[in-house]
């Protein structure tokens, strides 16, 4: 009862604290101090729990991998999740190659992914677009915002109310429509894909009540919601992700091929063979950029 009476006030306080720290960081040079993150998380990750999380799940994965190539990627990760610490209160500062006003931090891309985006737009149709924790993972529901779509994306808020609400406060400017997972989200998405208004969602996740599928050879619980969506409006399947380029600063995109659903013997959107679809676009991805993806999340329960 007691702790209950000053938990507003701890949360109003953790709040004012997030705010001070991303008015710091935002007066800071981006890639000097992001360099300066990225090295010493490199220093102090492995000190974590999380760290042996990732080595057997590395390990498990990546079975013909030394342990010095294991130890390897593992500090490309902790790098990669110091530089997005930074990157979080410079997401406004980041412009999208032949889309509005340029910045130093433009995100580029193959002509490939160009010539997607001009066909998804002509199509005058919604697309349900997939992402995942991969470099840095802000970045794709940012850029749907800067190339003109008409967006919306699914997210989860952190715990501490007081800090959702300043990262919220951050986010909706940049990013389009945030919906907060919940019972009614499902109903949320459908209605504005219905609408016209482009959804995207991360689908590399633990999920108690999802579907199983094989990543990296290994059984494991997909969120259905994606192929749940598709079954229900009929509509396209995209990935998007941004890379790190080797610079550790800057990014290049891609909107990836559409993913054609499974269908069962109806014709019926197949929601576990669909997911199943997704998430080797998903594995296909993390084997190009291994360092790059969050392998301190716990995958396989």
């Amino acid at each position: 009862m007691r702790g209950a009476r000053f938990k507003p006030l701890l949360d109003a306080t953790l709040g004012s604290l997030t705010i001070g720290l991303l008015g710091a960081i935002k007066h800071t040079d981006r890639r000097r101090m992001a360099n300066f993150s990225g090295a010493l998380m490199r220093k102090i990750g492995p000190l974590f729990k999380e760290h042996r999380i990732g080595r057997e799940q590395l390990r498990a994965s990546f079975p013909e991998k030394s342990d010095a190539e294991i130890e390897t990627i593992l500090g490309g990760v902790w790098d990669n999740l110091g530089r997005i610490a930074i990157e979080f209160a410079h997401l406004d500062e980041f412009s999208v190659e032949g889309f509005g006003p340029p910045t130093p931090d433009a995100i580029t891309y193959p002509p490939e992914s160009k010539e997607r985006y001009d066909w998804i737009m002509n199509s005058g149709r919604a697309t349900i677009g997939f992402a995942a924790h991969l470099a840095n993972w802000e970045l794709p529901g940012v850029g749907a915002k800067l190339i003109g779509a008409k967006s919306a994306v699914l997210f989860r808020r952190p715990n501490i109310g007081a800090v959702s609400d300043v990262i919220i406060k951050l986010r909706e400017p940049l990013m389009g429509q945030l919906i907060p997972t919940g019972l009614d989200a499902p109903v949320r998405l459908a209605r504005l894909l219905q609408s016209g208004v482009h959804v995207g969602m991360l689908a590399d996740q633990h999920y108690t009540k999802g579907v199983e599928v094989t990543f990296f050879g290994r059984p494991c619980l997909a969120n259905p919601l994606i192929a749940m969506l598709a079954r229900q409006t009929e509509l396209p399947i995209y990935g998007m992700r941004v890379v790190r380029k080797p610079d550790g600063n800057g990014f290049w995109g891609e909107v990836s091929d559409p993913v054609e659903p499974v269908r069962d013997q109806s014709g019926r959107v197949d929601i576990k063979g669909t997911m199943q679809a997704i998430t080797a676009v998903i594995e296909g991805w993390i084997r190009q950029h291994p360092e790059q993806w969050l392998w301190l999340h716990r995958r396989w329960r």
